[in-house]
């Protein structure tokens, strides 16, 4: 097969974006779309990070087209020597056109690459833009990156490919100045079903305010037939963001630290010729606000030029450096803190239950991908590193916050102990061969199949249901753990009050897979976990004490569908005659219709229906009949499809502080079905 010249392909102007639009967008799914107008969002909040916006608002039209307006200074309208085009139809239609390629345009900039607005238009059906710009307003219209006009509204209208800029009028008086752009994107470059994340949208304009204070960011959505209004401002910036990420029911255990500098680092970067230069000194502004609670979980957020960096960077490292350099100084230092031969705290023990946000302004930037994800610049980690040492030396030198600084301290290396206390445990819980000595508590009847995906953990309630179980299960795949009544309420406990109470313990040791920010799903000894208490108030206490339990130490589990309650029945049906039928009713009112649709039937029914008080009661064939077999059991897999919801409810329930579930009670009193109550 002969191969030359004219084999070769070479793709001119917008043509490569649509030949490989993952390419220059990241992805052609939700997320694509989504950065179509993340990339206009961020040239809009570029205006407003030089000083010239003060407002940025965002339209979700009922037609699919996307509307980003600003009261900036607007694309520039006169004509570039060097192309002969004007500067709207320089930065839409050739990609790495823009003013932040070392211009005076912008100091620092989110849109880099110079091929976002470009690639925008290039995937879109249409593409409007209008400039108001030194007292007069033009318009200009493409399709897919061709400029021309359309006779009508939206992209089914009749199109002219025409050259350069409209004038369409003059701006009044007090008229703000300003760009607004209005694109419908064609699903032709998108996978089947990518659509705009409406809650993604939300959270880039939230983000954006938190570290743009100066401007205020309106979301308008009109795809629901009505328009709604969200207004996004944050005057105090990333002290707001730190407040808005913690996790619900985590407390502060000191004031949040901001720490606002900057630093020069030297690089190698291309003059405005093009030229390749060394050493060019470079300025980085730094801004981070951080703080830490008496949870254990980690909120890092990372920004470049507003840009989210949702894999961190070279900014992260440095911040994460210098909080452990500063930290473990103090640590070394300070008497009463480490014992006789203990090691000092690591990374992921400083960095337990911080939430922090780091954003760094720094001209061309330099990204592992368009996308944006990470930030690559290299000398940018020493900058943010210095500043943080800086910043938490005279924190916890201060005698205003000596008595904080200690607390978080302190926090830091019990976080050690109980990461090596974990590590012990999840060490001696893995699953034995059996020429091995198992390491289990001796109460847990265990199966006998090796295998993870078919077996089965019953946490069951006392030691009487235990002992039907034990007769009423497949001994194969089916294992026990007996737990004695009420567990601790970890929603109001530590984490080492957790290990150290016996029934918790014991369930994280059987389980094999660690607590916390340790928990390892893939090293899970079982299948399903199901959790088998008795259907009265006091089984229904103890199921919601469990899956707190699992919600705020072992959550994969639930987030990976593999944790369960048992629906056991509360009572037993019984017919009369040579055919006696037997149903198991679960509450009350089914247990009356039952009766009676038998009754109408014709049966005679064995009274009176007796009710079972617990698991105990039943026999071991009406076990596993109702609870224990697979398939004719019923059971409700336990889910968290909205994580923040159920913290903020769990910890309403299930928290420390009375009055909110007192009020919470009293509010939703008039929800109680009474004659549905069983008593």
């Amino acid at each position: 097969m002969l191969y030359g010249a004219d084999d070769l392909t070479h793709l001119e102007g917008l043509d490569a974006v649509r030949k490989r639009p993952g390419m220059y967008i990241g992805s052609t799914d939700s997320r694509g779309v989504g950065h179509l107008l993340n990339e206009i969002v961020d040239n809009a909040t570029d205006e407003g990070i030089a000083g010239h916006a003060t407002r940025i608002e965002v339209t979700l039209h009922a037609d699919g087209s996307v509307q980003v307006d600003d009261d900036g200074r607007g694309i520039p309208t006169d004509i570039h020597a060097k192309s002969g085009l004007s500067g709207v139809e320089l930065v839409l239609t050739k990609l790495h056109a823009g003013g932040k390629f070392g211009g005076s345009g912008y100091k620092t900039s989110g849109g880099l690459h110079g091929v976002g607005a470009s690639a925008v238009n290039a995937l879109s059906r249409r593409f409007d833009v209008t400039v108001r710009r030194d007292g007069k307003i033009h318009q200009m219209s493409f399709q897919h990156g061709v400029p021309g006009i359309f006779d009508g509204p939206g992209p089914n209208s009749a199109f002219t490919p025409h050259p350069g800029l409209r004038l369409v009028g003059k701006l009044k008086a007090g008229e703000p100045t300003g760009t607004s752009v209005r694109y419908w994107h064609d699903a032709r470059y998108f996978e089947s079903g990518a659509t705009l994340d409406v809650e993604a949208v939300r959270t880039k304009l939230r983000h954006t305010a938190f570290l743009v204070p100066g401007v205020t960011y309106v979301l308008r959505d009109a795809t629901g037939g009505s328009i709604s209004a969200e207004t996004f401002h944050f005057p105090n910036g990333l002290a707001d963001m730190v407040e808005f990420l913690t996790p619900a029911g985590d407390r502060p255990i000191c004031g949040t630290l901001l720490i606002s500098g900057s630093g020069t680092y030297r690089e190698n970067a291309a003059d405005a010729n093009g030229v390749m230069r060394s050493n060019v000194e470079r300025r980085a502004e730094v801004e981070v606000a951080f703080r830490w609670g008496t949870g254990y979980e980690r909120t890092i957020e990372c920004f470049t030029n507003t840009i989210r960096n949702v894999h961190g960077g070279t900014h992260r490292k440095g911040f994460e450096r210098g909080a452990l350099r500063a930290l473990t100084e103090a640590i070394r230092g300070t008497r009463g803190l480490l014992r006789a031969k203990e090691d000092l705290p690591i990374l992921d023990d400083v960095l337990e239950g911080i939430t922090a946000v780091v954003h760094v302004r720094i001209p061309e930037p330099q990204f592992t991908s368009q996308t944006k994800d990470e930030l690559s610049t290299a000398p940018v980690a020493k900058v943010v590193q210095g500043l943080v040492e800086q910043h938490l030396k005279a924190w916890l030198e201060d005698r205003k916050t000596r008595a904080e600084a200690r607390t978080v301290l302190q926090k830091i290396v019990d976080a050690a102990r109980v990461r090596l206390t974990q590590k012990q445990q999840k060490d001696a819980a893995r699953r034995k061969t059996a020429l091995e000595s198992a390491s289990m508590p001796a109460k847990l009847v265990d199966c006998r199949s090796p295998g993870v995906e078919r077996s089965e953990l019953f946490i069951v309630e006392g030691d009487s249901a235990l002992g039907t179980a034990r007769l009423a299960r497949t001994s194969e795949y089916q294992a026990l753990l007996p737990i004695r009544g009420k567990i601790l309420n970890v929603q109001k406990a530590s984490l080492q009050q957790v290990l150290d109470n016996a029934e918790c313990s014991a369930i994280i040791q059987v389980l094999g897979a660690g607590s916390g920010r340790t928990f390892d799903l893939s090293a899970l000894r079982y299948g399903r976990i199901l959790i088998m208490a008795d259907a009265d108030v006091d089984g229904s206490h103890i199921r919601t004490l469990l899956i707190t339990l699992f919600a705020k130490y072992m959550r994969p589990v639930i987030e990976a569908g593999r944790l369960y309650a048992a629906v056991p029945p509360l009572h037993k049906i019984t017919t009369k005659g040579k055919n006696p039928e037997t149903i198991y009713t679960y509450t009350q009112a089914e247990m009356l219709s039952t009766v009676a649709r038998l009754e109408q039937a014709g049966k005679q029914v064995v009274t009176p229906v007796p009710r079972f008080k617990g698991l105990g009661e039943m026999d071991a064939d009406e076990l596993w009949e109702t609870t224990m077999n697979p398939a004719t059991r019923s059971v409700r897999r336990i889910t968290m499809d909205d994580a923040e919801a159920a913290e903020e409810v769990l910890e309403l329930l299930m928290g420390e502080k009375v009055e909110p579930r007192k009020n919470w009670l009293i509010a939703s009193a008039s929800r109680v079905d009474q004659e549905a109550i069983d008593a």
